[in-house]
């Protein structure tokens, strides 16, 4: 994936990013697929970075310039292409979804960002940032708000939400926050055909995911990864080995849950319970 000649360098800095490590690439004399190798990707993963359609690593910027005898002229370039509006430990995860034909997400006590109403979302936000100034909350909130627009977009990915009975049932922001964001679920699920909802019983017992959130991403034209989540943490996977098995699990995780309409009931019944 060469860098799209019309591609305008100062366009931002991932697009910069991208044109340097080119122009240093065939500098030395290389092609997309000798540098990869040299760095253990493939040649067409150094072509995502040159086209600014990936957001660049620093491990790996680290690795150019020490291959190409840049000093640490990428390494600066990537931290000024990685600042984003969300966690840092998000971010690679949150572009990938803008790009995904259809992600599969398992969220075990929450309801997922995209489908969080404006409270719910302020809600989880405090809890999370207990110590931080209201304007430093709001920004959190208005991000996310930001990121649902996603589900607007004219070819939205397919968007297979799986949550776990618990989600509906702690009081994020109390009754009436919970009401409301249970309704908002309901609504979506409802009316978004790309949108579909199971939630996963108590009675099904124990499961591959019942210690993290995991979301499973995938693409027209590259390979499927997953992302998993934790408590101020988050790590994206692309090994194919990984994502096969993730894949494997959230299917059965998805044959133990509820059918989507049995799911709409029970999201329903919840939010009366909270009413």
């Amino acid at each position: 994936m060469p860098l799209p000649k019309d591609l305008d360098p100062y366009t931002n800095p991932r697009a910069f990013y991208g044109s340097e490590l080119r122009r240093l690439r065939e500098a030395a004399g290389m092609s997309q697929e000798q540098l990869g190798e040299r760095v253990f990707c493939s040649g067409a993963y150094i072509g995502m970075f040159e086209a600014a359609a990936r957001r660049p690593q620093e491990d790996m910027s680290k690795a150019f310039d020490e291959l190409l005898g840049s000093g640490e002229h990428l390494q600066r370039l990537c931290r000024l292409a990685r600042q984003s509006k969300v966690a840092e430990y998000f971010a690679d995860a949150a572009e990938l979804q803008e790009q995904a034909s259809s992600i599969a997400s398992y969220t075990a006590m929450v309801v997922i960002g995209l489908l969080q109403t404006e409270a719910y979302a302020r809600a989880l936000t405090r809890a999370s940032h207990p110590y931080a100034a209201t304007e430093v909350i709001e920004g959190h909130v208005r991000t996310r708000m930001e990121r649902a627009c996603l589900l607007d977009s004219p070819t939205p990915p397919v968007l297979w939400v799986m949550m776990h009975e618990a989600a509906l049932l702690v009081p994020v922001g109390g009754p009436v926050v919970m009401a409301e964001q249970l309704n908002h679920l309901a609504a979506q699920s409802d009316a978004r055909p790309r949108v579909v909802t199971q939630i996963l019983p108590f009675t099904a017992g124990a499961h591959p995911f019942l210690h993290a959130s995991t979301m499973l991403i995938r693409f027209e034209a590259a390979p499927t990864v997953v992302y998993t989540e934790g408590a101020y943490s988050g790590q994206l996977g692309e090994e194919p080995l990984l994502v096969e098995q993730c894949s494997a699990a959230y299917d059965l995780a998805r044959a133990a849950a509820l059918s989507p309409k049995a799911s709409l009931d029970r999201i329903v019944s919840a939010a009366k319970e909270f009413a």
